[in-house]
């Protein structure tokens, strides 16, 4: 029986027994002839009597204080860690440690952490000896690489909004700093994010800055710890925004950028209005952001591509594209009969003509030149001469784990992503640490932990998997999203990873990913992971007399990327050696640290 007194901190049980629903954090404000008044974390009142002091526990001490690094939680379970980082969430204290992973929560206010004494503050520091900070991650990452000439990589993840991009900005900030030399490389690397975030980030009801892309970031430094050169690789754009927006979602940045931002004699030039003139930018009448000044945004996208060394001409024919895509999107058709053959016919539209798979098609390929272009200024080729081998930081800022109220093929391909990242952090955080505690016969507990892997083989791993089935049926010219569907059916119908759909006419199936349940609208999905351009449009566009419009189109092959459709699936699932933006390849190469991050 569990002796209560006034003051005490206790943990009290759930009423329910959901599997979300942990024990949460209280005080004793009165304790009188065997009742008890308590108040919660959330600040809710409770009597409770002496009979029913069995649905509380004592609190350890380090879970009334607050710990820097969880590790030394007294309550090392899942209610201590979440009322440890509300407890310093309230502190304004955003960042928490579990041994070399870093805990961050967005605060959605700007904080005064970040600032040059900061830089100077945590530089060539250990884990521990400063409170928790971005920085230190990047720290050690850095001078770890220095002193034991090793790579090194940073794994970013987390929910969609949590703030994954800001942190691997922070990071290059830090790294920029500490390098010492303030080159015209380091500027370059960092004039980088501009660029992609406009072409690659939009507003989603989740984020106004959302990354629509996975991108990897290795960073390359001399032997001195100097930064000498970058690379980036990018994987599954989601192209389908250009076309089509989820209600309260915008399109890509750079289209309202370049409305905002353009003077007016180039815009006449293109022909172009304000941004409630195009269908593309207003699907649902969003087309400003709060808190983003769009104009101010494309100077800034005009002055990095000028540091990143894209011509005028280059910009302009950019520009000549982007507008093409708004002009097309304008475009009405009606049926007409031309030579007792059914056809459609342009309405009166000073607009031009073509289909929306090219359009998507034109700025997936744009997409892929600007990183390349990106890549060709700040990538340096490796020495051939083995004293002056570079060391390398990778940083992975992966798109996070989503599910909105209609989740549809693209969210089936992010979650994937990130269900492999998951199974990358339990195999390095979990497996492999206790396997080498097992070798050199360390006397330890072991560690309940959940393992994913069971949802990676239904998603894609063992035989006739989702991810197979869905790429099956999208080779059949007769395959349907119904078929589709009942194929996976009738494998994975009784999987405890798998929810099919609730009756014959329901087209909604559930995967139970190691985040939740998500539900996914099956309709639309052959047609987006085929999403090939026809040979008939291919030439069309290498007949082209736009010469930087066959050019682009040329950027595919030799980067050898992967992109959401032509087979989307087909990179992702076919192969179960897939590696999420090639991180794995050097994971027994390189030390990895992890910052997740919490909304």
């Amino acid at each position: 029986m569990v002796v209560l007194r006034k003051g005490d901190h206790i943990w009290v049980e759930p009423p329910s027994s959901s599997e979300y629903d942990v024990p949460i954090g209280a005080v004793v404000k009165i304790s009188e002839s065997g009742r008890f008044l308590i108040e919660d974390d959330e600040g809710k009142e409770h009597w409770i009597t002496a009979r029913h002091t069995s649905a509380v526990r004592p609190m350890h001490p380090t879970s009334v204080e607050g710990v820097e690094d969880m590790i030394c939680l007294g309550d090392l379970n899942e209610a201590g860690m979440v009322r440890n980082i509300l407890f310093r969430y309230k502190e304004h204290k955003i960042y928490t440690y579990t041994g070399s992973i870093l805990v961050a929560v967005n605060p959605y206010q700007e904080l005064p952490l970040y600032t040059m004494e900061q830089i100077r503050l945590y530089c060539n520091k250990r884990i521990g000896e400063l409170p928790p900070h971005v920085f230190a991650i990047a720290d050690n990452c850095y001078f770890n690489m220095k002193r034991n000439k090793r790579d090194q990589c940073c794994v970013i993840s987390g929910e969609s909004g949590a703030g994954k991009t800001e942190s691997t900005k922070l990071i290059l900030q830090f790294l920029a700093s500490v390098s010492g030399q303030h080159s015209w490389i380091e500027q370059q690397i960092l004039e980088a994010n501009p660029i992609l975030e406009a072409f690659g980030n939009a507003k989603t009801i989740r984020n106004d800055n959302s990354s629509r892309f996975g991108k990897y970031l290795e960073i390359h430094f001399t032997q001195n710890g100097v930064i000498e050169g970058a690379r980036i690789e990018q994987f599954l754009l989601e192209k389908s925004r250009v076309c089509r927006q989820a209600p309260e979602e915008r399109n890509y940045h750079v289209f309202y950028c370049m409305l905002m931002g353009m003077n007016p004699e180039q815009k006449k030039k293109l022909n172009l209005g304000t941004a409630s003139e195009y269908t593309y930018l207003t699907m649902d009448d969003c087309t400003s952001c709060e808190g983003r000044n769009d104009a101010k945004e494309y100077a800034h996208i005009r002055s990095a591509m000028k540091i990143l060394m894209f011509s005028d001409s280059e910009h302009w024919e950019i520009s000549k594209l982007l507008a093409a895509i708004l002009h097309l999107g304008n475009i009405e058709f009606e049926a007409a009969v031309y030579d007792n053959l059914d056809c459609s016919a342009v309405l009166d539209s000073a607009h031009f003509s073509t289909a929306t798979k090219l359009l998507e098609g034109i700025y997936g390929f744009l997409f892929l030149w600007i990183v390349n272009k990106i890549n060709t200024a700040i990538y340096k080729p490796p020495s051939q001469d083995n004293k002056n081998i570079y060391r390398s930081i990778g940083l992975l800022d992966i798109f996070g784990f989503e599910n909105f109220n209609t989740n549809s093929f693209e969210q089936l391909c992010i979650n994937f992503a990130n269900e492999h990242l998951q199974q990358f952090f339990v195999q390095h955080v979990f497996k492999l640490e206790q396997e080498e505690y097992l070798a050199e016969h360390i006397s330890w507990n072991h560690i309940d932990f959940t393992d994913n892997y069971t949802a990676l083989e239904v998603i894609a791993l063992k035989p006739m998997n989702i991810l197979s089935l869905i790429d099956e049926e999208s080779r059949f010219p007769k395959g349907t999203d119904s078929t589709m569907l009942n194929k996976i059916n009738s494998h994975h119908g009784r999987s405890k990873i798998y929810i099919a759909p609730k009756n014959v006419h329901d087209t909604v199936f559930g995967i139970n990913h190691f985040a939740g349940i998500v539900y996914y609208q099956s309709k639309g999905f052959l047609e987006k992971n085929r999403d090939m351009l026809s040979s008939d449009v291919m030439q069309l566009v290498h007949s082209s007399k736009n010469k930087f419009l066959r050019q682009i189109f040329q950027v595919d092959a030799a980067m050898n990327v992967a992109s959401f459709g032509r087979g989307s699936i087909k990179h992702l699932g076919a192969d179960p050696t897939f590696k999420v933006s090639g991180l794995e390849k050097n994971c027994h190469n390189r030390q990895i640290f992890t910052q997740e991050l919490l909304q």
